[in-house]
């Protein structure tokens, strides 16, 4: 959004959202045009009060609205507080409220019964389309609100005001195009563990530099249906590759590799170690899932206390009552509102409950994230306009971004790419890992990737396949299913195939042979390397006498029964099936048709889940 747009988003006038309430004489925000307005309050820098009788922009407000009552949002366990913008830690922005520029003109023209009528008839028509603020869902936790800001007469200023809020760190790897509108988007979204923030010097490593603590791998796919949320595990050892840091004077400096031992180096070393930037954080995650994040997002504690305070608390529920002095967090048993520092410690605690590992953990951060998504979606949040103010005050200041996406112009740009997944096809999975074999069963504290279905699961979100289980796509895959499918299937053991690789990613046809021998108990299966030719479709020949091992083979890939080819003789002995791997070939376990079962369990952003 530039000057010269300012006011104006998704066909909305802007002299439709400041309005006039006569019973007040001041102008007021109206978010909702199916509603009733919603609570009086400021508008952002830049937007003129006018009086009655001098209207920078529209002359009158609708009819039939009433009078709003004053409305305090108290956070839980928090005080009563009132619209208008906030720095952190609850304290209001009075810097930017001096600016004052001329209302815009309304395309109302004139007064009168006509013009009221043809005002109204406008409006109907308006309401007919679900508004696309309504549908804006904040994975990062204030991108939502900008949108909303911005559509406001005076935003502009108001976005000057924000943008200066932002971090930003010119980082090696990530893309300075923004986004593209028809490619899939992958954001790395990193929680670190550094004390900065006022009340924040009890919490974490003393002496940390700001390690990754919690990291989320978002993933929204190229159509715009689905996302993928994948949280990879801080205790994780892995290898960590070189990468390349950015000082401040511009210069570059080289961070060597550092290869996994037993038990190091951990995944949450990857930044601030050594001194490791976002960038090392990014090229570890490459190096871990063979999946490119296009750029990263980083914030601190006060992320979670001050946005969570913002939209007034977090619905969060807990199977028993809990009292842990480590993380001070204390919830009765049931559904709770949360939001500050007991949001914070919710978040953060690792005893309260299930083993008390960082995997249980994971689990309720997942929990804790799906609630806030659905409560900054909400119209309770969407409509009040001080919860919207605050939500873009406090996501702004505790964001720091590559530079690729640092301004507040294409984090809104990026937001409504993301606004239009539906909360229910937004899936939250974890990297599958085992016990670190490693260490003694009684010290184990780190982990190590499980690489078959880890395998499985990064092929899943890098061929943009989505782990949401839509119906209309379960029934298309079905029907896709042709007779030559339905009969008698043979033991896993007794099918006999040859596999090739005519035209999949390197090294398919390797690991469809492990996921067919480790997972699906084909060890009757034989590498045989590349096609004597490419093909564009994954065939498997077999004779009239194999029709039951291809249809066993057939139900575990996935195959669509064009994809089977039958000879015209028997095999003879030892003869095997010939598999060969084309170009629809999307990874080991990946079916070829239809949506994929996730490896891994997964859970999703519209559901409430009770944290054991």
């Amino acid at each position: 959004m530039d000057a010269q747009n300012r006011g104006q988003a998704d066909e909305i006038d802007p002299a439709d959202q400041w309005v006039l309430n006569p019973r007040t004489g001041n102008y007021e925000l109206r978010l909702d045009h199916s509603g009733g307005q919603s609570a009086p309050a400021s508008p952002p820098p830049g937007a003129r009060s006018g009086r009655r009788g001098t209207p920078p922009s529209a002359k009158s407000e609708a009819p039939g609205r009433g009078r709003d009552t004053p409305r305090t949002d108290t956070p839980a366990g928090g005080t009563p507080r009132r619209g208008g913008a906030r720095g952190k830690g609850g304290a209001a922005d009075s810097g930017t409220r001096a600016a004052d520029v001329p209302g815009q003109r309304s395309r109302r023209a004139g007064k009168g019964p006509a013009n009221e009528t043809q005002a109204a008839a406008g409006r109907r028509k308006r309401k007919q389309k679900k508004s696309r603020a309504k549908k804006v869902l904040l994975w990062t936790g204030g991108t939502m609100a900008v949108v909303l800001i911005a559509a406001s007469t005076g935003g502009y200023l108001y976005y000057r005001h924000l943008n200066g809020n932002i971090s930003t760190i010119d980082v090696a790897g990530a893309s300075d195009k923004g986004f593209e509108k028809d490619k899939p988007i992958n954001i790395l979204v990193i929680g670190t563990d550094k004390r900065t923030g006022a009340g924040n010097q009890s919490y974490g490593d003393a002496g940390s530099v700001g390690h990754a603590d919690t990291t989320l791998l978002f993933h929204v796919s190229q159509d715009r249906t689905n996302a993928t949320v994948l949280s990879i595990p801080r205790d994780l050892v892995l290898d960590i590759p070189e990468c390349t840091t950015k000082t401040a004077d511009g210069e570059t400096k080289v961070i060597p590799a550092t290869p996994h031992s037993v038990s190091e180096p951990r995944f949450n070393t990857s930044l601030g170690q050594d001194g490791r930037d976002p960038g090392c954080t990014m090229a570890t995650v490459k190096e871990l899932t063979g999946i490119t994040p296009d750029h990263f997002m980083m914030a601190d504690f006060n992320a979670v206390k001050t946005m969570s305070t913002a939209v007034g608390g977090v619905q969060v529920c807990v199977d028993k009552a809990v009292d842990d002095p480590k993380s001070h967090l204390k919830l009765p048993a049931g559904e709770s509102t949360i939001a500050g520092e007991q949001a914070l410690a919710f978040v953060r605690t690792r005893h309260a409950f299930g083993d008390g590992s960082d995997l249980t953990r994971i689990k309720t951060q997942q929990q804790f994230l799906s609630s806030l998504l659905r409560q900054m979606a909400s119209k309770d949040t969407l409509t009040n306009v001080s919860k919207v103010t605050d939500l873009a005050e406090a996501a702004t200041k505790s964001l720091t971004v590559d530079s690729g996406i640092g301004s507040i112009t294409k984090l809104v740009s990026l937001a409504k790419e993301i606004a239009k997944v539906s909360p229910k096809n937004i899936t939250f999975a974890t990297v599958p890992v085992l016990d670190n074999p490693g260490e003694a069963p009684t010290r184990r504290a780190t982990v190590v990737v499980n690489e078959a279905p880890a395998e499985q699961l990064f092929s899943l979100i890098a061929n943009d396949t989505s782990l949401s289980e839509v119906k209309e796509k379960e029934s298309a895959a079905k029907a896709a299913q042709n007779k030559v499918l339905q009969g008698p299937k043979a033991d896993a053991a007794d099918v006999r195939v040859d596999v090739f690789n005519g035209g999949g990613p390197q090294g398919s046809a390797q690991t469809t042979l492990n996921w067919l021998q480790n997972d699906e108990g084909v060890l009757k299966s034989t590498n045989k390397g590349n096609a004597p030719a490419p093909l564009a479709k994954t065939t498997l020949v077999y004779a009239p006498n194999q029709a039951d091992q291809a249809r066993a083979l057939a139900a575990m890939m996935g195959l669509p029964g064009a994809a089977l080819k039958q000879g015209t003789e028997d095999a003879v002995g030892l003869q095997a099936m010939e598999l060969t791997l084309g170009k629809d070939f999307k990874g080991a376990g990946v079916p070829i048709t239809g949506p994929a079962k996730a490896p891994v369990p997964t859970t999703k952003a519209d559901k409430q889940v009770c944290a054991k």
